[in-house]
């Protein structure tokens, strides 16, 4: 069993974790609120079920989950059995939280600083048990992405800043796996240059979405950041994957994401 360990508010990033699991696992080897909890189900004992069978417990580390003391009690369980060696504890960090210090000792994914794509592969490893855990030399990524709070599950606010120097291309593919015909989109504040909506973007090895291309006249600035807005046109969810950005003339990575409360 596949445990996710996560705070409600981190959903748009694990949610799409849980679904490409789901794909390659099964949705019964996967354990996720969103499906392994039904309405009428006690949650203290499905929690327990799911934390005694599984054997990979992901624990997506952010402000949110530390915050959250129902996480606090999954994680510290899961420490007991690892000691145990009954269970393999695999912490993945979102933001840029401070990792708890029980968990230093473990080296961690690093969704926050290396990106969606490159998180998931390791997740993938990890519990097919090849090992790709490779201690590089970190790059600093001077440009970031912000999902927003709102209050409607049919809308998604993102916010881009550079953080400390300007950067002159502001290239941007917002990536997800709806359909065209069911989400609208738009740059709520600035000039477009073009924006289109883009199908089968490779954005990793081996996987493929869609993506929302936004060419914008001015540099991306630590003072002003550049915000979209997606929108449901219908009853299905918004399966936001993450943003890439244009770098070069023929080079685009990954933009980490922070979730705001």
């Amino acid at each position: 069993m596949i445990f996710l360990s996560h705070n409600y508010k981190d959903k748009p990033i694990v949610e799409p974790i849980a679904s490409k699991l789901s794909t390659v696992y099964g949705m019964d080897k996967v354990f996720y609120d969103g499906w392994s909890i039904q309405p009428g189900d006690g949650i203290i004992d499905k929690m327990n079920d799911g934390l005694e069978q599984c054997k990979f417990f992901f624990f997506f580390v952010s402000k949110n989950s530390l915050a959250s003391n129902m996480v606090k009690l999954e994680w510290q369980n899961a420490i007991y059995k690892a000691t145990q060696n009954k269970a393999k504890l695999i912490p993945i960090k979102l933001d840029d939280c401070l990792m708890p210090a029980i968990l230093m000792q473990t080296l961690y994914i690093d969704i926050f600083g290396k990106g969606f794509e490159f998180g998931l592969r390791q997740i993938v490893d990890v519990i097919n048990n090849k090992n790709t855990f490779v201690q590089e030399e970190q790059t600093y990524e001077n440009v970031r992405g912000f999902i927003l709070p709102t209050s409607k599950d049919t809308e998604l606010h993102l916010e881009v800043r550079a953080e400390i120097y300007v950067e002159p291309i502001s290239k941007y593919i917002l990536l997800t796996e709806n359909q065209e015909d069911e989400v609208e989109w738009k740059c709520t504040n600035e000039a477009l240059l073009q924006q289109v909506f883009m199908k089968d973007v490779t954005a990793g090895d081996n996987y493929k979405c869609n993506g929302i291309f936004f060419d914008i006249v001015r540099p991306t600035t630590p003072w002003f950041p550049i915000r979209f807005i997606i929108k449901s046109k219908t009853e299905i969810p918004l399966k936001f994957i993450g943003i890439m950005r244009a770098t070069g003339e023929n080079t685009i990575r990954r933009v980490p994401i922070i979730i705001l409360e």
